[in-house]
Protein backbone atom coordinates (compact mmCIF):
# COMPACT_ATOMS: atom_id res chain seq x y z
CA UNK A 1 0.00 0.00 0.00
CA UNK A 2 1.37 3.40 -0.98
CA UNK A 3 0.21 5.97 1.59
CA UNK A 4 0.99 9.29 -0.03
CA UNK A 5 -0.33 12.83 -0.52
CA UNK A 6 -2.27 13.58 -3.67
CA UNK A 7 -0.30 15.18 -6.51
CA UNK A 8 -0.62 18.71 -7.84
CA UNK A 9 -0.95 17.47 -11.43
CA UNK A 10 -1.32 14.28 -13.43
CA UNK A 11 2.27 14.67 -14.65
CA UNK A 12 3.48 14.72 -11.05
CA UNK A 13 1.25 11.74 -10.25
CA UNK A 14 2.80 9.61 -12.97
CA UNK A 15 6.34 10.67 -12.08
CA UNK A 16 5.83 9.81 -8.42
CA UNK A 17 4.03 6.57 -9.28
CA UNK A 18 6.99 5.55 -11.42
CA UNK A 19 9.32 5.99 -8.44
CA UNK A 20 6.92 4.23 -6.05
CA UNK A 21 6.62 1.24 -8.38
CA UNK A 22 10.39 0.96 -8.57
CA UNK A 23 10.71 1.13 -4.79
CA UNK A 24 7.89 -1.35 -4.17
CA UNK A 25 9.22 -3.85 -6.69
CA UNK A 26 12.72 -3.59 -5.24
CA UNK A 27 11.25 -4.59 -1.87
CA UNK A 28 9.53 -7.62 -3.40
CA UNK A 29 6.01 -6.28 -3.84
CA UNK A 30 3.94 -7.79 -6.65
CA UNK A 31 0.96 -5.44 -6.40
CA UNK A 32 0.81 -1.75 -5.46
CA UNK A 33 -2.38 -0.05 -4.22
CA UNK A 34 -2.58 3.75 -4.34
CA UNK A 35 -5.08 6.10 -2.63
CA UNK A 36 -8.48 7.10 -3.98
CA UNK A 37 -8.32 9.43 -7.01
CA UNK A 38 -4.54 9.45 -6.83
CA UNK A 39 -3.91 10.23 -10.49
CA UNK A 40 -5.65 13.62 -10.40
CA UNK A 41 -6.24 14.53 -6.78
CA UNK A 42 -9.50 14.09 -4.90
CA UNK A 43 -10.65 17.38 -3.31
CA UNK A 44 -10.08 19.45 -6.45
CA UNK A 45 -13.57 20.69 -7.27
CA UNK A 46 -16.23 19.53 -9.68
CA UNK A 47 -14.98 21.56 -12.65
CA UNK A 48 -11.44 20.23 -12.42
CA UNK A 49 -12.61 16.66 -11.88
CA UNK A 50 -14.76 16.93 -15.00
CA UNK A 51 -11.91 18.46 -17.00
CA UNK A 52 -9.50 15.66 -16.01
CA UNK A 53 -11.94 12.76 -16.37
CA UNK A 54 -10.97 10.11 -18.92
CA UNK A 55 -12.39 6.84 -20.23
CA UNK A 56 -11.15 3.60 -18.69
CA UNK A 57 -8.79 3.12 -21.65
CA UNK A 58 -7.66 6.76 -21.80
CA UNK A 59 -4.15 8.25 -21.69
CA UNK A 60 -3.81 7.97 -17.90
CA UNK A 61 -4.73 4.29 -17.92
CA UNK A 62 -2.29 3.66 -20.76
CA UNK A 63 0.47 5.48 -18.87
CA UNK A 64 -0.17 3.40 -15.73
CA UNK A 65 -0.16 0.24 -17.83
CA UNK A 66 3.23 1.27 -19.19
CA UNK A 67 4.59 1.71 -15.66
CA UNK A 68 3.22 -1.69 -14.65
CA UNK A 69 5.00 -3.31 -17.57
CA UNK A 70 8.24 -1.42 -17.00
CA UNK A 71 8.49 -2.40 -13.35
CA UNK A 72 6.79 -5.80 -13.52
CA UNK A 73 4.22 -4.92 -10.86
CA UNK A 74 0.42 -4.86 -10.80
CA UNK A 75 -1.13 -1.51 -9.87
CA UNK A 76 -4.48 -0.42 -8.42
CA UNK A 77 -4.95 3.28 -9.14
CA UNK A 78 -7.79 5.75 -8.56
CA UNK A 79 -8.94 8.24 -11.21
CA UNK A 80 -12.06 10.12 -12.47
CA UNK A 81 -13.83 8.15 -15.19
CA UNK A 82 -15.81 9.96 -17.86
CA UNK A 83 -19.58 9.59 -17.70
CA UNK A 84 -21.52 10.58 -20.84
CA UNK A 85 -24.71 10.92 -18.81
CA UNK A 86 -23.57 13.15 -15.95
CA UNK A 87 -20.79 13.88 -13.49
CA UNK A 88 -17.73 11.61 -13.70
CA UNK A 89 -17.44 8.43 -11.71
CA UNK A 90 -14.96 8.07 -8.86
CA UNK A 91 -13.20 4.99 -10.23
CA UNK A 92 -10.31 2.65 -9.57
CA UNK A 93 -8.62 0.35 -12.01
CA UNK A 94 -6.52 -2.78 -11.46
CA UNK A 95 -3.82 -3.27 -14.09
CA UNK A 96 -1.66 -6.37 -14.28
CA UNK A 97 2.13 -6.43 -14.54
CA UNK A 98 1.76 -7.10 -18.27
CA UNK A 99 -0.30 -3.91 -18.72
CA UNK A 100 -3.64 -5.73 -19.01
CA UNK A 101 -6.68 -4.11 -17.41
CA UNK A 102 -8.01 -6.60 -14.85
CA UNK A 103 -10.92 -4.65 -13.41
CA UNK A 104 -12.49 -1.20 -13.47
CA UNK A 105 -14.76 -0.28 -10.57
CA UNK A 106 -16.87 2.81 -9.87
CA UNK A 107 -17.48 3.95 -6.30
CA UNK A 108 -21.09 3.16 -5.41
CA UNK A 109 -21.48 4.95 -2.07
CA UNK A 110 -20.73 8.70 -2.17
CA UNK A 111 -19.62 10.35 1.07
CA UNK A 112 -20.81 13.83 1.96
CA UNK A 113 -21.17 17.00 -0.08
CA UNK A 114 -17.66 16.79 -1.56
CA UNK A 115 -18.26 13.42 -3.20
CA UNK A 116 -21.77 14.30 -4.36
CA UNK A 117 -20.67 17.60 -5.89
CA UNK A 118 -17.96 15.94 -7.97
CA UNK A 119 -19.19 12.46 -8.89
CA UNK A 120 -22.03 10.26 -10.00
CA UNK A 121 -22.46 7.03 -8.00
CA UNK A 122 -21.63 3.80 -9.74
CA UNK A 123 -24.63 1.53 -10.16
CA UNK A 124 -22.93 -1.87 -10.34
CA UNK A 125 -21.68 -3.86 -7.37
CA UNK A 126 -18.03 -4.85 -7.34
CA UNK A 127 -17.13 -8.14 -9.01
CA UNK A 128 -14.33 -10.58 -8.30
CA UNK A 129 -11.41 -10.82 -10.71
CA UNK A 130 -8.55 -13.31 -10.96
CA UNK A 131 -4.89 -12.42 -10.50
CA UNK A 132 -2.08 -14.98 -10.11
CA UNK A 133 -4.36 -17.54 -8.49
CA UNK A 134 -5.98 -14.99 -6.17
CA UNK A 135 -9.60 -13.85 -6.31
CA UNK A 136 -9.61 -10.11 -5.70
CA UNK A 137 -12.22 -7.37 -5.39
CA UNK A 138 -12.12 -3.56 -5.47
CA UNK A 139 -14.01 -1.11 -3.29
CA UNK A 140 -13.38 2.62 -2.85
CA UNK A 141 -13.22 4.38 0.53
CA UNK A 142 -16.76 4.77 1.95
CA UNK A 143 -17.90 1.57 0.19
CA UNK A 144 -16.06 -0.62 2.70
CA UNK A 145 -17.99 0.89 5.59
CA UNK A 146 -21.12 -0.96 4.43
CA UNK A 147 -21.14 -4.63 5.49
CA UNK A 148 -23.08 -5.63 2.38
CA UNK A 149 -20.30 -4.63 -0.03
CA UNK A 150 -17.65 -6.94 1.38
CA UNK A 151 -20.17 -9.72 2.08
CA UNK A 152 -21.25 -9.67 -1.57
CA UNK A 153 -17.63 -10.08 -2.67
CA UNK A 154 -17.14 -12.82 -0.07
CA UNK A 155 -20.12 -14.72 -1.46
CA UNK A 156 -18.37 -14.59 -4.85
CA UNK A 157 -15.36 -16.27 -3.26
CA UNK A 158 -13.07 -13.26 -2.90
CA UNK A 159 -9.74 -13.77 -1.11
CA UNK A 160 -8.72 -10.13 -0.64
CA UNK A 161 -10.50 -6.79 -0.99
CA UNK A 162 -8.35 -3.85 -2.12
CA UNK A 163 -9.59 -0.41 -1.06
CA UNK A 164 -8.08 2.84 -2.40
CA UNK A 165 -9.28 5.58 -0.04
CA UNK A 166 -9.02 9.22 0.96
CA UNK A 167 -10.33 9.01 4.50
CA UNK A 168 -10.03 12.22 6.48
CA UNK A 169 -8.70 13.04 9.93
CA UNK A 170 -11.34 12.30 12.53
CA UNK A 171 -12.58 9.04 11.04
CA UNK A 172 -9.97 6.61 12.34
CA UNK A 173 -12.70 4.19 13.44
CA UNK A 174 -12.76 2.99 9.85
CA UNK A 175 -9.15 1.76 9.94
CA UNK A 176 -9.25 0.68 13.57
CA UNK A 177 -12.66 -1.01 13.74
CA UNK A 178 -14.55 -1.35 10.48
CA UNK A 179 -11.80 -2.67 8.21
CA UNK A 180 -10.81 -5.42 10.69
CA UNK A 181 -14.50 -6.24 11.19
CA UNK A 182 -15.10 -6.57 7.43
CA UNK A 183 -12.11 -8.90 7.21
CA UNK A 184 -13.06 -11.03 10.21
CA UNK A 185 -16.77 -11.44 9.50
CA UNK A 186 -16.04 -12.53 5.92
CA UNK A 187 -12.72 -14.37 6.46
CA UNK A 188 -10.93 -12.34 3.78
CA UNK A 189 -7.92 -10.04 3.68
CA UNK A 190 -8.76 -6.31 3.45
CA UNK A 191 -6.08 -3.86 2.28
CA UNK A 192 -7.00 -0.19 2.90
CA UNK A 193 -4.65 2.31 1.19
CA UNK A 194 -5.31 5.80 2.52
CA UNK A 195 -3.97 9.20 1.51
CA UNK A 196 -2.01 11.44 3.85
CA UNK A 197 -1.27 15.17 3.82
CA UNK A 198 -3.79 17.80 2.76
CA UNK A 199 -5.65 19.22 -0.21
CA UNK A 200 -6.76 22.72 0.73
CA UNK A 201 -8.92 22.44 3.84
CA UNK A 202 -9.19 18.65 3.56
CA UNK A 203 -6.77 16.74 5.80
CA UNK A 204 -6.25 13.01 5.28
CA UNK A 205 -5.68 10.65 8.17
CA UNK A 206 -3.25 8.07 6.79
CA UNK A 207 -3.20 5.01 9.07
CA UNK A 208 -3.42 2.66 6.08
CA UNK A 209 -3.86 -0.94 7.15
CA UNK A 210 -3.96 -4.53 6.02
CA UNK A 211 -6.26 -6.76 8.07
CA UNK A 212 -5.88 -10.53 8.15
CA UNK A 213 -8.75 -12.92 7.51
CA UNK A 214 -9.08 -13.15 11.29
CA UNK A 215 -9.44 -9.38 11.59
CA UNK A 216 -5.97 -8.83 13.01
CA UNK A 217 -3.62 -6.05 11.85
CA UNK A 218 -0.90 -7.38 9.54
CA UNK A 219 0.58 -3.96 8.74
CA UNK A 220 -0.38 -0.46 9.87
CA UNK A 221 0.95 2.95 8.87
CA UNK A 222 1.20 6.21 10.79
CA UNK A 223 0.16 9.63 9.51
CA UNK A 224 2.95 10.31 7.01
CA UNK A 225 3.97 9.05 3.59
CA UNK A 226 5.11 5.45 3.57
CA UNK A 227 5.20 2.25 1.58
CA UNK A 228 3.41 -0.37 3.65
CA UNK A 229 4.23 -3.99 2.82
CA UNK A 230 2.23 -7.09 3.70
CA UNK A 231 2.52 -10.67 2.45
CA UNK A 232 -0.77 -12.51 1.97
CA UNK A 233 -0.64 -16.30 2.28
CA UNK A 234 -3.33 -18.74 1.10
CA UNK A 235 -2.69 -20.91 4.15
CA UNK A 236 -3.82 -18.10 6.43
CA UNK A 237 -7.12 -17.92 4.56
CA UNK A 238 -7.67 -21.64 4.88
CA UNK A 239 -6.98 -21.55 8.64
CA UNK A 240 -9.33 -18.63 9.21
CA UNK A 241 -12.10 -20.18 7.14
CA UNK A 242 -12.20 -23.26 9.32
CA UNK A 243 -13.96 -21.01 11.85
CA UNK A 244 -16.16 -19.05 9.44
CA UNK A 245 -19.78 -18.27 10.30
CA UNK A 246 -20.75 -18.17 6.62
CA UNK A 247 -21.84 -21.84 6.36
CA UNK A 248 -24.44 -21.11 9.04
CA UNK A 249 -26.01 -18.13 7.28
CA UNK A 250 -29.80 -18.18 6.78
CA UNK A 251 -30.33 -15.85 3.79
CA UNK A 252 -34.08 -16.36 3.81
CA UNK A 253 -34.25 -14.40 7.08
CA UNK A 254 -32.35 -11.42 5.70
CA UNK A 255 -34.48 -10.47 2.70
CA UNK A 256 -35.68 -7.28 4.40
CA UNK A 257 -32.11 -5.96 4.19
CA UNK A 258 -32.63 -5.34 0.48
CA UNK A 259 -35.68 -3.15 1.12
CA UNK A 260 -35.29 0.61 1.54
Amino acid sequence: LWQTPHPASTAEALQRLDAACAQARAQGAELLVTPEMFLTGYAIGAERVAALAEPADGPLALAVAGLAQRHGIAIVCGYPEQNPHGKPFNAAQAIGADGTRLMNYRKTHLFGDLDRAQFSPGDEASQVFEWRGWRLGLLICYDVEFPETVRLLALQGVDAVLVPTANMVGYDEVQQLLVPARACENRVFVAYANACGSEGAVHYGGASTVASAQGLPMATAGRHETLLLAALAPGELAAARRHSQRPDRRPGLYQALAVK
